[in-house]
């Protein structure tokens, strides 16, 4: 397989659960915010829009390939920043485990910082 067709099935494997959690955040916008509420968050329903667009746009933005440094930079920041308000109960064994996913999913946003979206994609056709 070649470096480019990598690059995009990572792409899509990395993108789909931002797009799932965006939109399942958007078509339930007071459970989100009211989770959030829970997790002390300021103006839970600002935070929950904000949260929701991160997620569903940035994760569109990695499918496709565009702006793919800039969206990946922000949702690997994200991640890393959600790790961190959701998941610190490491004596339990699941928020340890989801912590830890976090991380590895942001690592992988940062190695598309690095590399760029491939030639398949609508950064690849602009270059």
């Amino acid at each position: 397989m070649s470096n480019s067709a990598l690059l995009l099935l990572g792409r899509i494997l990395i993108a789909v659960i931002f797009i799932f959690a965006g939109f399942g955040k958007l078509t339930n916008i007071g459970g989100t915010a009211g989770y959030f509420g829970s997790l002390g968050l300021p103006v839970p329903v600002l935070t929950a829009w904000a949260v929701a667009l991160v997620e569903l746009l940035g994760g569109l933005a990695v499918l496709i390939g565009f702006k793919t440094r800039i969206a990946a930079i922000v949702l690997a920041a994200f991640t890393v920043a959600s790790a961190l308000i959701a998941h610190l109960d490491f004596g339990d064994q699941m928020q340890l485990t989801q912590f830890l996913k976090n991380l590895a999913i942001a690592g992988g946003f940062l190695v598309l910082v690095a590399q760029g979206a491939g030639a398949l994609s609508l950064d690849g056709r602009r270059n």
